[in-house]
């Protein structure tokens, strides 16, 4: 199945009830699946007149307490920054997927990995974070709509699938999950009606006595705590014993992955390290896959915008080397199969 159709099944098999969106390039199939299928599958499909109008009808939904989602490639994801900060600030869980390409500005239509900094560092205005999830394969991003909307519920927050153009638009075979029956019980927060039964649910991010909203941004942040002591998550591909680690994500780790099985297939020592999760980012599991590290080399299709976070993790007590095409220019296995023995000396 095409990676954008597959996002979009697997959201409604998760119980996603609403889904606003934007058509855009290289995602707009995820929104021709959904208006296909939404109604049939007892939800409700809207094509906004805008990004800025269908992250703001995400807001409504999920306030109600339904599963709503929202997809868009980069500009598009930057047009929805302001809402997904009045999410972040309402402690409303709702799902956001980017099929990122090319930028700064209009850019091109081919794939791209170049909002890594918006997606961990700047998706919006304020003190917040959202949880940040990056599959390498059609069959993880099926999987990564399923952990992105439990985990959203989970700590009532946004949470982003970052993919790319090459993802969303290849096909691979796939399994599907059993359509969800039963959702999380959110009738304690949400604005659902209250039948005079109980008192009011007010959902709202303005705050204008200073120390509430430094209270609540201070709670907010011990959920972050939470989310970052229990769910990062990393691949570590031949890790034991590598002299070079190869740092990667989303489709530029799996290029990656074919030139680290050449290289070890050689006597190369070297192994693949990649995140599964951005933020928040996986530091334990770095150290763990550099014990052996004298190098690293960041592989990404941008101009090494991890790189930062990779160096932060491990405390810049390994040199960190890099390797990167941008525009939409992906990397070959043999370009980064030819940085690994530059940096190595090739086998020993």
């Amino acid at each position: 199945m095409k990676g954008n159709e597959a996002l979009a099944e697997a959201a409604i098999r998760c119980g996603c009830k609403c889904f606003f969106g934007y058509p855009i390039t290289p995602q707009t199939e995820l929104s021709a699946y959904m208006a296909k299928r939404m109604e049939k599958a007892g939800g409700v499909f809207l094509q906004a007149e805008s990004e800025i109008a269908a992250i703001n009808m995400v807001l409504g939904a999920a306030s109600t307490g339904v599963r709503a989602m929202t997809s868009s490639s980069s500009p598009g994801v930057s047009l929805k920054a302001e809402g997904i900060s009045y999410m972040a600030g309402s402690d409303l869980p709702a799902v956001i997927i980017n099929v990122q390409r090319g930028g700064p500005g209009l850019g091109s239509i081919q794939p791209a990995q170049s909002d890594y900094f918006q997606a961990t560092k700047a998706v919006g205005h304020g003190d917040f974070h959202v949880m940040v999830l990056a599959p390498c394969s059609v069959q993880e991003m099926v999987d990564a709509v399923t952990l992105a909307f439990d985990k959203a519920d989970q700590y009532r927050m946004p949470v982003m699938i970052l993919a790319d153009g090459l993802l969303g638009q290849m096909m691979e075979p796939v399994t599907f999950p059993e359509p969800k029956t039963e959702l999380p019980d959110k009738s304690d927060w949400a604005a659902c009606g209250h039948k005079n039964e109980r008192k009011h649910h007010i959902i709202n991010s303005l705050f204008l006595d200073a120390p509430l909203l430094e209270a609540k941004v201070l709670e907010r942040y011990e959920r972050y705590k939470q989310v970052e002591e229990n769910e990062t998550d990393a691949e570590l591909y031949m890790c034991d014993g590598a002299e070079l680690v190869v740092t990667a994500y989303g489709a530029s780790a799996r290029v990656a992955k074919s030139a680290v099985t050449k290289a070890r297939a050689e006597g190369i020592k070297v192994g693949l390290f990649r995140p599964k999760t951005l933020w928040p980012f996986p530091v334990k599991e770095i150290n763990e896959a550099c014990k052996d590290a004298k190098k690293i080399l960041d592989v990404e299709m941008s101009m090494g915008q991890m790189i930062y976070d990779v160096k932060l993790a491990t405390e810049c007590r390994i040199p960190v080397e890099f390797y990167g095409r941008t525009g939409g220019v992906i990397p070959t296995p043999a370009e980064v199969y030819e940085e690994i023995k530059k940096l190595t000396g090739g086998a020993q």
